[in-house]
C-alpha cells in the first residue's frame, strides 16, 4: 500500500450504492485543496460499486472488510490504514463545495485546543435547508437527546446565516468531521455502538481529553440526510440503545444516578407516545434497546472503566458544555423548534 505522508486522510465507510459513491469521490476531486488521500472501507458491500469505484479512481485506498462493522468500526479500520496528520471522516452520500477543505485544515493547524471541527452541513436536495444529520453543530442535553443549531427533532430551518459563527459545539457531526490521528487513535470509536451517536460519544470523549470540538461555517457540505423515520426499527434501536449508553457510563455516576429518575420517565413517555400513535416498530425497538442494556452489564462497566482512564478532566466538568434540562421538554411542551429559541 501506498505510503506517501499526507495531510489529511478522508475516510469513506461504504455498505453499498452505485451514484451515491460516484458522486462524493468526483465532488471530491474539484476541491481546491489537494493535500489529502481518500480511503473508502467497503464495509462488506453486496453491489458492484467498489469495483465501479476502483476502475473509475485507481488512486483510490480501498480497504475491504469480510463483514459490515457499521460506521463507527469501518471508520476505525480506516483510520488504523491512513497516512495522514488529521483524519476525515466523511458520510458516502456527500458532496461539497470546492473551497470547503482548507478552513477545516488552517483552523485545526492554527488552535491545538481543537480536537474536532465540522463543516456546516446542508441538505443536497435543498441547499438552502439545514439538514437532518448535520446543520451547523451538534448539542446534548443532560438526558443525552441530541440536537443541532438548525435542527430540532424533526424540525429543520432554513439557512439564513443565522448561525455563520464559528463557536464551542458539544459533539461533531459524523457525516462530516476532521480530528487529529494521534487523539483519535488514543479513544477510536466504540464498535459496539455500530451506528447512530458514535461520534457524539468520542466528542463526549474529546472534552473528557481537555479538547474542543468546534463548527467552521466557512466550509459547507451538502448531505442527503433525510428525517429519521420512526417506524425504521435498527435506527430507532441504536438511537434510543446508544442513548442510554451515554447516559449511564459517560457521565460522573453521581450525576447520572440524580438523573436516572426523569430519564427513565422520559423512556417511559416515549413507550406510550409510540403506543398511541401506533408505531409498534419504534416501540418494539426501544423496548429492544432497554433489555440490551439489561443484559450487558459487564460491557457497561467496561466503558466507564476506559472512560476513567483517557479522561485529564474530570467528568463532572463536562456538565456546563451540556443542555441543562430537558430538550424533550422545550420542544414538545413548550414549543421551542429553533435553536436560536434555547439560548433567547
Amino acid at each position: 500500500m501506498n505510503q506517501t505522508k499526507v495531510k489529511v486522510s478522508i475516510i469513506i465507510p461504504h455498505h453499498g450504492g452505485d451514484k451515491v459513491l460516484d458522486d462524493c469521490i468526483s465532488s471530491l476531486q474539484k476541491s481546491h485543496y489537494k493535500n489529502y488521500e481518500t480511503i473508502v472501507v467497503d464495509n462488506n458491500c453486496q453491489d458492484s460499486s467498489i469495483n465501479e469505484i476502483k476502475n473509475k479512481f485507481p488512486e483510490i485506498k480501498i480497504i475491504t472488510l469480510k463483514q459490515n462493522l457499521g460506521y463507527a468500526g469501518g471508520c476505525n479500520a480506516g483510520a488504523l490504514e491512513s497516512n495522514g496528520d488529521y483524519l476525515l471522516f466523511l458520510n458516502n452520500d456527500t458532496t461539497h463545495e470546492p473551497n470547503w477543505l482548507k478552513p477545516l485544515v488552517d483552523l485545526m493547524d492554527s488552535d491545538q485546543t481543537i480536537g474536532s471541527i465540522q463543516p456546516k452541513i446542508n441538505n443536497i436536495h435543498n441547499n438552502q435547508m439545514f439538514d437532518y444529520a448535520g446543520g451547523a453543530g451538534g448539542f446534548l442535553d443532560i438526558f443525552c437527546f441530541p440536537f443541532i443549531r438548525g435542527r430540532i427533532f424533526n424540525h429543520i430551518e432554513k439557512d439564513e446565516g443565522q448561525y455563520n459563527n464559528l463557536i464551542d459545539v458539544f459533539w461533531a457531526s459524523g457525516c462530516s468531521f476532521i480530528t487529529r490521528k494521534n487523539l483519535f487513535k488514543s479513544i477510536l470509536f466504540d464498535s459496539k455502538l455500530f451506528a447512530y451517536m458514535e461520534e457524539i460519544d468520542y466528542s463526549w470523549k474529546i472534552n473528557l481529553s481537555g479538547y474542543r470540538n468546534v463548527v467552521e461555517p466557512k466550509s459547507t457540505i451538502y448531505h442527503d440526510g433525510g428525517i429519521l423515520l420512526e417506524n425504521n426499527f435498527l435506527k430507532s434501536y441504536y438511537n434510543h440503545r446508544n442513548s442510554l449508553i451515554l447516559f449511564l457510563t459517560n457521565h460522573n455516576p453521581i450525576i447520572m444516578i440524580s438523573l436516572l429518575i426523569p430519564k427513565l420517565l422520559l423512556e417511559l413517555l416515549s413507550l406510550l407516545r409510540y403506543l398511541l400513535i401506533f408505531n409498534f416498530n419504534g416501540l418494539t425497538a426501544q423496548i429492544c434497546s432497554l433489555l440490551w442494556i439489561l443484559i450487558h452489564p459487564l460491557y457497561l462497566i467496561a466503558r466507564i472503566n476506559k472512560i476513567n482512564r483517557i479522561k485529564k478532566k474530570p467528568l463532572y466538568s463536562i456538565i456546563h458544555k451540556m443542555y441543562k434540562t430537558s430538550i424533550v421538554f422545550k420542544y414538545y411542551i413548550f414549543r421551542k423548534k429553533k435553536y436560536s429559541e434555547l439560548i433567547d
